[in-house]
């Protein structure tokens, strides 16, 4: 039936939450659509029911096409372990290390298995709407790109570009973007999109027209502010905080780790109306919280010493010494035990004391454990946790007195299971416990309804129909065009 590619102006422009709602909205049409991202950099991921490893947008997107989720969905997932070098999981598999200037010259093997991957889901699916990443003028790197316009191209797929007025200049970024692109991508580039609009869209209205005027194509809607309707976050650039004034809430101090990941682990806990939940670098506010939460780390072992660094440790063993409840999260889990191993050279090697507050031992293998052992849970670590001294049994891990651990992630994703740890903590903190009506999968199911309303009501879904079915039409060509390479 046809394509779409949703490209953005900037990073965090709103390209992940329009492709998500667009997968919804067609598939309440009947159609049958797969969301496709060639390359994500994120430590946020998920694990598919064949043990595959995607980014957790990707996952939440198929979640919405009503789809099976795979590694087709997203064959190249990079996650960054430090400034220059990530990790990559090809087709749901790990892949390698890659480090900045090393993954300009492996792009091309990425990009055959990213092309085969879309091919596949075109072949089975109605509509493919892809996602692409960043900006698709990086033109430093379009020689080699196959995530955006390079994708674009290999599917003869239009393009629509999304841009975040919130942060302002967004006509000037739109023209940019189609005015940097050489005349064969220029060709694709079909519209635009506005997004995060809060205000009088007659007050727009002319800028619209303008645009259209200069560029010589339309603008597909206007989609409006949402603040509220917060998705499974992609990547921690715009870690959110869900934090209320009210002193009759459990406070939940969640450590901001440099290297965080997996951070949608604590969504659950933000969904419910007794919690506040928030993210901290502070030891006063690790102190102080009700309850404090050790995320998913990509970077362990740095991120252990980051935390004696930045005397966070120091705060947590004095919660753990006061009976004040701690959790610990995969690698927050591993961060509680007494040693980390690393003798394959995970992390770079060696023997590491960890904050010796729970009875485990790591260790790291070569071999990523990907699994899902419950309805909600799933692992992504190759830090191997073993239990070693006297412990009470917790799902995944383990607990002693008012300190958890667990290795899985999504465990709270689980209704029954939430309410009955918070129901425990509300006892341990004289703070009230949920209800237990809150169902976290049905608000997930409600919020992307909400973004299915959303296009359904502001944007021009008869004109997007159409570019989807019947490719790009010829387009005007806006000077100056891509500079020539030196």
């Amino acid at each position: 039936m046809g394509s779409l590619l949703i490209a953005g102006t900037t990073s965090d422009a709103g390209k992940t939450t329009v492709v998500t709602g667009l997968c919804r909205w067609l598939a309440r049409q009947g159609v049958r659509v797969a969301p496709y991202k060639a390359q994500n950099m994120s430590n946020n991921s998920m694990v598919c029911a064949d043990g595959a490893e995607i980014g957790r947008a990707q996952w939440i997107q198929a979640v919405a096409a009503g789809a099976e989720p795979e590694a087709a969905m997203n064959p190249v997932l990079l996650k960054p372990g430090s400034d220059r070098r990530s990790h990559v999981v090809l087709m749901g598999e790990p892949w390698g290390e890659l480090t900045a200037r090393g993954f300009l010259t492996e792009r091309a093997e990425l990009a055959k298995a990213a092309f085969a991957a879309y091919d596949d889901l075109a072949s089975r699916y109605d509509v493919v709407i892809s996602e692409g990443a960043g900006s698709p003028t990086e033109i430093n790197l379009r020689q080699s790109d196959y995530v955006n316009m390079g994708l674009a191209q290999h599917a003869q797929a239009p393009v629509v570009v999304v841009g975040d007025i919130d942060r302002g200049g967004v006509f000037a970024s739109m023209f940019g973007t189609v005015a940097l692109l050489d005349a064969s991508d220029q060709a694709l580039l079909s519209g635009f999109l506005v997004n995060k609009f809060r205000g009088d869209v007659s007050l727009l209205q002319p800028g619209i027209d303008m645009l259209a005027s200069a560029t010589g194509r339309p603008t597909y809607g206007v989609l409006p502010w949402l603040p509220e309707l917060w998705l499974d976050s992609e990547d921690a650039l715009d870690i959110p905080v869900r934090r209320t004034s009210s002193a009759d809430v459990l406070t939940v101090a969640v450590v901001r780790f440099p290297r965080i990941s997996n951070f949608t682990d604590l969504d659950a806990l933000a969904v419910e109306p007794t919690n506040s939940v928030f993210f901290t670098t502070s030891p006063a506010e690790v102190r102080d919280a009700d309850l404090v939460v050790l995320p998913g780390s990509r970077a362990t072992v740095a991120d252990l010493q980051w935390l004696r660094e930045h005397r966070l440790a120091d705060a947590v063993a004095a919660r753990v010494a006061a009976g004040r409840p701690v959790l610990g999260i995969c690698g927050g889990y591993q961060l509680l035990g007494g040693t980390i191993s690393d003798p394959q050279g995970v992390e770079g090697g060696g023997e590491h004391t960890g904050l010796g507050l729970l009875p485990v031992a790591t260790s790291f293998a070569a071999e990523k454990v990907l699994a899902r052992p419950a309805r909600t849970a799933y692992e992504i670590h190759h830090g191997v946790v073993t239990v070693v001294g006297e412990a009470a049994d917790f799902p995944g891990g383990c607990r002693v007195g008012t300190t958890w651990g667990t290795i899985w992630h999504g465990l709270l994703d689980e209704d029954a299971a939430r309410h009955a740890f918070l129901t425990e903590v509300g006892e341990l903190t004289g703070k009230p416990a949920p209800d237990g009506t809150v169902s976290f999968a049905a608000l997930r199911e409600a919020r992307l309804d909400r973004l299915a309303d959303a296009i359904d009501a502001y944007a021009d879904t008869s004109a997007l129909m159409k570019l989807i079915e019947h490719g790009p039409s010829a387009q005007r060509f806006i000077p100056p065009g891509a500079p020539e390479t030196v």
